[in-house]
């Protein structure tokens, strides 16, 4: 993790993976797909998140064959382990970034695409940390359109649509946290 406990894009890749073998086990290549298909698709197509071997997962006792050794050619298939499901636990609850950024957006989404795996109360820890982001953000982006009245380009157009995106966000947030 980053100094200030937010997720890496090692660790977000991570979260993603153990996240997916949270339902039960799965093929090697059907893991991998899985993981390459959510953040690409949240991301667009990155190397830097790539780089996470599902092999170094193995390596680190986070997942484990899930039952005997399956032949060369053939998939085997993993499952999470103990340590698996404690590093899941803590990936979940690190900390996120105020700004917008694609590895923000692609921990923001595995945040909520896992978040029922955590228990209630943390659950709305967590969901209480997401608001306070917005709030941080909207703060910033508010105090940069401020300086922009009367500045004839369209930057403040642009951060007024923002800015509306994240108050909807923070509405959502608010909303779902009174209803838990």
């Amino acid at each position: 993790m980053y100094a200030d406990n937010t997720l890496t894009p090692k660790e977000a890749v991570r979260l993603c993976a153990l996240g997916i073998l949270s339902d039960g086990p799965k093929a090697y290549g059907d893991l991998a797909n899985e993981i390459r298909y959510f953040v690409s698709r949240v991301t667009g197509p990155s190397l830097e998140l790539m780089g996470e071997s599902i092999e170094l997962l193995r390596y680190e006792g986070l997942v484990e064959p899930a039952g005997e050794e399956i032949p060369e050619g053939q998939d085997q298939v993993l499952q999470m382990t103990g340590e698996g499901r404690e590093m899941l636990a803590s990936l979940l609850t690190a900390d996120i970034r105020a700004e917008a950024s694609s590895l923000n957006e692609l921990v923001l989404a595995l945040k909520f695409r896992f978040i029922h795996l955590l228990p209630d109360g943390e659950r709305d820890r967590q969901i209480e940390t997401v608001i306070e982001a917005c709030d941080t953000e909207l703060a910033r982006l508010g105090d940069l359109a401020e300086g922009l009245e009367g500045d004839g380009g369209l930057l403040a157009e642009w951060l007024g649509h923002d800015l509306e995106r994240l108050e909807k966000r923070r509405r959502w947030l608010v909303t779902l946290k009174t209803r838990g």
